[in-house]
């Protein structure tokens, strides 16, 4: 008898085969009526190759380590222990205020490294508008600072 989990794994794995060969059925059909797409076959062969890999890998998985669910591997717990209440309580909004402001400056200085790699090779405008990037940058930094989003209470 299949647990739910494995069945939905079974599914998932038909639903995802049959997506890939029919997407693999239409990039042919598209081929062979039009020769410039020609130069995207090996694109779809590594698509092909990457998917099948996957495969294998997830069914070598389930052969070699067949599933045997029991009630203890199937019971939720927090770090070992018995959950000591609901997991689906509200967090406080503070947690997402700061993950937000960390996920928008880590955007912000990723934009900093190439123009750091062509900083010597840069006309006056480039500077300028890395300036004007970093000022707006600070006053962001300082207004949020301003209004206490930093601060834990």
């Amino acid at each position: 008898m299949l647990c739910r989990f494995e069945s939905d794994h079974r599914h998932q794995f038909v639903i995802s085969l049959i997506y890939c060969i029919t997407f693999a059925i239409i990039i042919l059909i598209i081929i062979k009526s039009n020769f410039m797409l020609v130069l995207y076959f090996p694109i779809l062969v590594f698509l092909v190759a990457g998917f099948g890999l996957g495969m294998a890998l997830i069914v070598t998985g389930h052969v070699i380590n067949r599933p045997r669910p029991n009630a203890q591997k199937n019971s939720p717990y927090e770090c070992g222990f018995p959950p000591f209440e609901d997991a689906r309580k509200p967090f406080d909004v503070r947690f997402y205020l700061v993950a937000i402001l960390f996920i928008i400056f880590d955007l912000e200085t990723a934009f900093l490294f190439p123009w750091a790699v062509v900083f010597k090779h840069l006309p006056f405008v480039g500077i300028i508008s890395m300036a004007l990037f970093l000022s707006l940058l600070i006053v962001g930094f300082a207004y949020e600072w301003l209004k206490g989003a930093l601060e834990w209470e």
